[in-house]
């Protein structure tokens, strides 16, 4: 049995012709607006036929101005005899059992929706009696600070004593030392108020007896006892708080461009995306992708392609919800301008004009579908999601064309023995230039060391803090630090056959067609809590780079011999003996788990992380990029000495083996099907040995037909491996969209928040020569675009 909404029979005549599969349910969800009686009570509308779908792509099925009537119901095909559901006692048991499973699931928008409508706050039993002691302890509006340690982040006050402590990292992901809980054990005093949550409406409030989130009826009273007045607290847009640190309002008024009367747009282009709870990173990146004619022409441009041969649940496909979530948001179907009747019912009602934008709610089920973090609700890194994106492309590309390819370039590293002078000459691949901040460079440095003696002077005798001085910072600087020699830990010169000194610089060995640039304003704290540079950076509407073009090895140069370093082998002969195992090699396992918890095989991130030297994680990314496509990529990793029969040139070059070829049972599955072997083996090599991707793979490639020559490229392997030859063959390089170095800026991110696990991201595009700035559902013309102030800025290549 299969299912399929109100607008899907297209899809269900092909599934019944493709599979023969003739039982179905169909969905349907009628909507009605409400309109109030003359005795206050609601009446239904008249059914307005388009207003499902529309619904459907803004996602605004909580809202209270609807009523809704769910229908459901059987359709055998081919004859589309209907029996309607609940009907036990025409249909079988499984049957019913079946249709009550469906209909009880959650669907993609119910998953997305926040945990409090499953788990709502009760009332803690200590609120009504909650003993205050009367200490004389006042707490003032700013400068907080844990009593037990220098925190000023994630900070608790207890209601009973009014002392303020750090919390834990599971109490809101905002790191501390668990101080606050030290406190209950020892004193027993069981409610905390969280500083910074405080508004009239409430605040985040635990108790430490209860071990959970808990409301307080009293918290008014509760506050008052030491000075704070919670009818004076007032919560700013996006969640900051008017008590929050003071540099943190600055950033957002002038990034949000507060206070200025921003025009709303409407039309293709101008749709905005709802906030599902912290999805901010997703739509600012959706926005800025589909700004690419490249992105664009392949999902939007090939919409019905894509429809027509979407896999048998469309839901569970990339591509078909690429191309659902950018025909959203550039058909302009969903940003109109409200009628002139509802302009005139606004000015009446005295409510402002209000943009719905669509819900993205099934693209980021499927996108973050078994990411411990993009699947949470918690706040994402965009830049992290932008990779994530584009290793999502790369792997679900249409054929040959792939349009991640113009933001993909090649980094050529030089590194030098200092001690030897030799040099080594290595290429990776990346999709993003990173700039590091340059504080060293700022040009006010008089004007920070007196701010921060002001500041610190005021969280000492808790005063207010002073107006936020920001540093400001050139972007040659920046581009400098960026071109400038970084030592190399634990480098081991093959000219030495020793540890010695190295140097690495990066270079250009192609420049993208769109040019990524993130400034790495994110760091951590000696105490290793997340903290942001917040700086003010004059990035160029036109930027050149030429000058940063690799050259390879020059003249006078002398190349590090190609030796690899020497396996220390163990002193117990025992070892040595037994199974001729060794010690596995040193590997970097926090960098390991970091690649696996972004979705990629476990044994394809210890490979990415051995064989680029433990050089870090975004090191090890770029090594997965570059070699995903090949056939034992996801294999263990085999080493000469460590029980594996490959040699580790063969695994490096990507040679053909018998282990490589996919399981011999998975094929002869597929074949069985009536598909032909050709098919079957292509389709596991693209999903990684996957048979359910494979099957969804051969139906969304219909256009494949048999090729004499890929037929015999396959013969000519199975022969190779069946008679166990390892033939060594210099891959074809990264595609590359290699240009001139001359770019214009078209779009940045910006974030507000003290770091990436907190905050809110907006984006700034030009459009029709204009300024643009899109916050959630909001697409409204810019003013003040803040520049200066963006996290990830994107350029396009402009000719020579």
């Amino acid at each position: 049995m299969n299912t399929f909404l109100a607008f899907g029979r297209e899809h269900v005549e092909r599934h019944y012709r493709k599979t023969g599969q003739c039982v179905y349910m169909h969905l349907k969800r009628h909507v009605r607006e409400k309109v109030t009686g003359a005795s206050g009570g609601v009446l239904p509308k008249r059914r307005n036929p388009k207003l499902f779908l529309d619904l459907e792509m803004t996602g605004d099925f909580n809202s209270d101005d609807y009523e809704y009537e769910d229908e459901a119901k059987l359709v055998i095909f081919p004859d589309h005899y209907e029996i309607a559901l609940p009907n036990i006692e025409e249909l079988p048991a499984l049957v019913t059992i079946a249709c009550d499973a469906v209909l009880n699931s959650k669907s993609p928008y119910r998953k997305q929706e926040p945990d409090s409508w499953e788990n709502e706050l009760q009332v803690s039993k200590h609120a009504n009696n909650l003993m205050q002691l009367d200490n004389g302890v006042r707490i003032p509006p700013s400068g907080w600070k844990c009593a037990k340690c220098d925190l000023r982040e994630n900070l608790w006050l207890n209601l009973t004593d009014g002392t303020i402590l750090c919390g834990k990292w599971f109490f809101d992901n905002m790191g501390g030392n668990g101080h606050a809980l030290d406190h209950y054990k020892e004193m027993g005093y069981p409610l905390a108020v969280k500083l910074g949550t405080i508004t009239p409406d409430g605040a985040d409030v635990y108790s430490f007896q209860e071990e959970e989130s808990v409301l307080d009826p009293h918290l008014a009273k509760h506050l008052a006892h030491f000075g704070i007045d919670m009818l004076q607290m007032h919560s700013t847009e996006n969640g900051t708080r008017d008590n929050d640190v003071k540099p943190r309002i600055s950033e957002w008024e002038v990034i949000q461009e507060s206070g200025m009367k921003l025009k709303p747009m409407y039309g293709s282009g101008f749709t905005g995306m709802k906030n599902l709870g912290n999805s901010c990173y997703l739509s600012v990146v959706m926005q800025a992708i589909f700004s690419i004619p490249e992105f664009q022409r392949m999902y939007v441009g090939n919409l019905a392609r894509i429809f027509d041969y979407s896999p048998l649940d469309p839901t569970q496909d990339f591509n078909t919800q690429m191309a659902k979530l950018g025909h959203g948001l550039l058909s302009g179907q969903y940003s109109k301008p409200p009628m002139k009747s509802e302009l005139i019912e606004q000015v009446i009602k005295e409510h402002k004009p209000q943009q719905n934008g669509i819900s993205p709610c099934m693209f980021k089920a499927f996108v973050s579908k078994s990411h411990p973090e993009f699947s949470s609700n918690r706040q994402q890194d965009a830049q992290e999601f932008f990779l994530h994106l584009v290793n999502l492309v790369e792997r679900n590309r249409i054929g040959s064309e792939n349009p991640s390819d113009v933001f993909r370039f090649v980094v050529e590293e030089r590194i030098q023995c200092c001690q030897s002078r030799k040099v080594r000459y290595t290429e990776r691949v990346d999709y993003l230039m990173q700039l590091p901040v340059a504080m060293e460079a700022a040009t006010n440095k008089d004007e920070l060391i007196a701010y921060e003696l002001t500041r610190r002077e005021a969280e000492t005798s808790r005063r207010p803090l002073p107006e936020l001085v920001r540093a400001r910072i050139p972007f040659s600087a920046c581009l400098q630090a960026f071109s400038e020699p970084d030592n190399v830990e634990d480098f081991w010169s093959s000219a030495l056959q020793a540890k010695s000194a190295g140097v690495k610089t990066s270079r250009f060995a192609s420049f993208p067609e769109y040019l990524v640039v993130q400034i790495k304003k994110f760091t951590f704290g000696l105490d290793w809590v997340p903290k942001k540079f917040d700086v003010s950076i004059d990035m160029p509407d036109f930027l050149d780079i030429n000058h940063l073009r690799a050259t390879g090895l020059q003249p006078g140069e002398e190349e590090l011999p190609d030796i690899a370093p020497p396996i220390v082998i163990p002193d117990d002969p025992k070892d040595r003996l037994m199974n001729h195992y060794m010690e596995p090699p040193d590997m970097d396992e926090s960098s390991v788990m970091q690649l696996a918890e972004m979705g990629f095989p476990l044994e394809a991130c210890r490979k990415a992380v051995y064989y680029t030297g433990n050089m870090g994680p975004e090191v090890a990314f770029n090594w997965i990029i570059g070699h995903m496509e090949e056939p034992d990529f996801a294999e263990p990793l085999s080493l000469p000495g460590f029980g594996g029969s490959a040699t580790m040139g063969a695994t490096a070059f990507g040679a053909i083996g018998l282990d490589n070829q996919p399981p011999e049972e998975i094929v002869a599955i597929i074949t069985s099907m009536g598909f032909q072997r050709n098919q079957a083996i292509q389709s596991l090599k693209a999903t990684n040995n996957n048979l359910e991707r494979a099957l969804d793979w051969i139906f969304s490639h219909p256009e494949l037909e048999e090729d004499n020559e890929f037929i015999a490229h396959m013969m000519e392997m199975e022969n190779s491996a069946n008679a166990n030859i390892i033939s060594e063959s210099k891959p074809d390089g990264p595609r590359v969209k290699d240009g001139s170095g001359r770019y214009e800026l078209f779009g940045f991110i910006s974030h507000m928040g003290p770091s990436t696990m907190s905050g809110h991201y907006v984006c700034h595009m030009k459009k029709e020569g204009r300024w643009v700035i899109y916050n959630d559902h909001k697409v409204c013309a810019s003013e003040r675009p803040p520049k200066d102030l963006g996290y990830m800025y994107f350029y396009h290549r402009i000719s020579s």
